[in-house]
């Protein structure tokens, strides 16, 4: 049963305490409010500002998993405040573990510190949780995917524009990589997994997946350096780092140039293309 008190107390509470600036969003000037605005957080967690404003005023309809869940990322919750504020809405906690995809706090407040770099967070299956402006301009939206095509690798077989925004050279290596990977993977979750499950459709669906699938190579690591062939900008040539969230297989990655050098120039005026604002 939904605790409208305690849900509607939790909420001021943590709004309260997120400022701006932990979050990526301005200041502004003659800022009254001691945390984040209503509006603020209803942009955060991608719904209206009269829903959430209702959700505090301990009124409005009872709401779903997927509102709580949209509202614990938005507010950067830890695991233990999600799962409380799930209770507190009359919810079951999401199960942890690597198949979650409740981004930890403190990979969102980094993040959210690279408006000016290409950078997501990403699964262990190459799905994009989270992106910035910058990562939207430079890979596109990879965000909006359902099913199995979330998964970059999955669609690495199954969909040949995937393919266009990577240097042709690059291909045949990103064919072993993206097949060692779901291998490692499927074999370390097992044969009921998410992995698995991609693993078993491509072969049904891909003759060159089979290919490289039936070699059974493994530890096929990403290279440092990425060659994209970008629309608008033509070839860039990036550096990728890796974060690791260890408790849920995310990671961030950040895609940088090294200054002074064509790419350089090049992702600066990729910074004009890209969008004002993605959460």
């Amino acid at each position: 049963m939904i605790d409208r008190t305690g849900l509607a107390e939790f909420l001021r509470r943590r709004r309260e305490l997120l400022q701006p600036e932990d979050v990526g969003m301005p200041r502004g000037r003659r800022r009254r409010t001691s945390g984040l605005r209503r509006e603020e957080v209803a942009v955060l967690c991608n719904m209206s500002t009269d829903y959430y404003s209702r959700l505090e005023r301990e009124r409005g309809p009872h709401p779903s998993e997927q509102m709580i869940a949209s509202i614990a990322q938005g507010l950067h919750l830890s695991l233990d405040e999600r799962d409380h504020l799930f209770r507190l809405a009359g919810h079951r906690p999401p199960v942890r573990g690597t198949t979650s995809e409740h981004i930890s706090p403190g990979l969102l407040r980094i993040l959210d510190r690279l408006d000016d770099t290409p950078a997501e967070i990403v699964t262990e299956l190459g799905e994009t949780l989270r992106q910035t402006p910058m990562g939207v301009a430079l890979t596109g939206d990879t965000t909006g995917f359902t099913g199995p095509e979330r998964s970059i690798g999955f669609r690495w077989f199954t969909d040949p524009a995937t393919r266009e925004l990577y240097a042709p050279q690059e291909h045949e290596f990103l064919t072993r990589m993206f097949a060692s990977g779901l291998r490692q993977v499927a074999t370390v979750r097992g044969p009921g997994s998410r992995a698995a499950h991609y693993a078993e459709l491509l072969l049904d669906r891909s003759a060159e997946f089979r290919r490289v699938w039936e070699e059974h190579e493994v530890g096929v690591r990403p290279h440092e350096v990425k060659h994209f062939v970008h629309p608008e900008v033509g070839a860039l040539e990036l550096t990728c780092q890796s974060l690791l969230d260890p408790d849920q297989s995310h990671r961030l990655l950040v895609y940088t140039a090294l200054p002074g050098s064509e790419s350089h120039e090049k992702l600066r005026l990729l910074s004009v293309l890209a969008p004002q604002a993605v959460r």
